[in-house]
């Protein structure tokens, strides 16, 4: 038997909302099944399971309140384990509500778990102390304060039973948003000794294996230069594999998978950034399919769990909006940050003489104790040299 439990789908994620139950009590369920819908900060996820098993009980039904992560939401039983009778569900929600218990009784959470969702949130040291002093939920905690940041009024508020305020769904999903991104980027710059290095890659072979491979196919089917730089990257990673993985423990951890997170800017601001699994593996055609999907489904906000915790490093480029480079923030616990600028046209010397040639601003930001330049530098002159034959990609 298993507990089901909210998921930490990011290393920005504190808290998460049930929205749906894709399964029932008693249905089976398989691996990376999906079997539940959780909404966060960014998005709502389509969260797969981890185990093989039964979907025996519910409980935490369907509601708008925020839940820390590793909050229990529902039991498994385990393929191979004997069953036990299965747990009644919670009652549906058209179905009378219970007594509301009061709210300086917390639920069955780890304290290690609300201690950590506490100390995430903007709030006064005071109301930090009174919160945990009576055991209020974080996730019941809405503050009133400049910038969102709760007050030792909203923590008696809450004490009292008083409801909590309501803010525009759109203003609140926005500012929780750009709340989780700046704490990860916080907590980034803080914890990782970050290193940057640079390099100009001409890319002009590059381009014209493409034009000629795009000539031969409908338009809807064309390949975007982007993919070209993913493919390279993913590829440069199996020759230098130690910035391909995650610091955990006080040690780096190296990936035998190689999962590409993509930066995608969201249309309503902020940004998330799925992986495209096994990009070293895939195909060009199917890495365009791939990241067309990703976009498409990150904007509507319907990305699965495993796209969101499987990166094993990211690529952002800023080159749509003109910035010819980007030197990013390692989003932990991964190792490295690639970014790409736009492709732009600069004189080069090219056999003895100076021509005009189409070229990209690559960069990394690698994670200083794991790393240092030279493995880094050996990075992007392996990226420079697939580049140039790119119809090995």
């Amino acid at each position: 038997m298993v507990q089901f439990v909210m998921p930490k789908l990011g290393a920005d994620m504190t808290q998460g909302k049930l929205v749906e139950w894709c399964k029932k009590p008693g249905e089976s369920i398989r691996r990376g099944e999906i079997i539940a819908v959780i909404e966060t900060d960014k998005a709502n996820v389509d969260t797969e399971s981890f185990v093989d098993g039964v979907f025996e009980s519910v409980l935490v039904q369907p509601h708008d309140e925020w839940l820390p992560v590793g909050t229990p939401l529902a039991v498994i039983h385990v393929e191979g384990e004997v069953p036990s009778e299965l747990a009644p569900a919670a009652p549906p929600a058209a179905a009378p509500a219970p007594v509301a218990p009061s709210p300086s009784v917390a639920r069955a959470i780890p304290a290690a778990v609300v201690e950590e969702a506490m100390a995430r949130l903007r709030i006064s040291p005071a109301a930090r102390k009174r919160a945990l002093d009576l055991a209020i939920d974080p996730a019941r905690l809405v503050g009133t304060g400049p910038g969102g940041r709760i007050t030792l009024e909203d923590v008696e508020r809450v004490a009292a039973g008083a409801p909590a305020p309501v803010a525009a769904e759109g203003a609140d999903r926005g500012q929780r948003m750009r709340d989780a991104i700046a704490a990860t980027m916080a907590r980034s710059k803080k914890e990782i000794p970050h290193y940057y290095l640079a390099t100009t890659i001409p890319i002009a072979k590059a381009l014209a294996w493409l034009e000629s491979r795009n000539q031969e196919r409908p338009v809807t089917e064309r390949q975007l230069p982007g993919v070209l730089l993913i493919k390279a990257t993913a590829l440069a990673l199996r020759q230098v594999p130690e910035l391909n993985g995650f610091w955990r423990d006080g040690r780096a951890e190296q990936s035998q998978a190689i999962h590409v997170g993509v930066a995608i800017s969201l249309r309503g601001g902020g940004l998330v950034a799925p992986a495209l699994h096994d990009a070293d593996k895939q195909s060009l055609d199917a890495l365009m399919r791939g990241l067309q999907d990703l976009t498409k489904r990150a904007r509507a906000g319907s990305l699965k769990s495993s796209e969101m915790t499987d990166p094993t490093v990211t690529i952002t480029s800023l080159g749509e909006r003109g910035v010819e480079s980007v030197f990013g923030i390692i989003y932990p616990p991964q190792l490295a940050l690639v970014g790409f600028g736009r492709i732009v046209e600069r004189p080069w010397v090219l056999e003895g003489r100076v021509v005009p040639q189409p070229v990209v601003t690559a960069t990394l930001a690698g994670d200083h104790r794991a790393t240092d330049g030279h493995r880094g530098a050996l990075l992007l002159d392996a990226i420079d040299r697939l580049l140039q034959e790119p119809e090995k990609l």
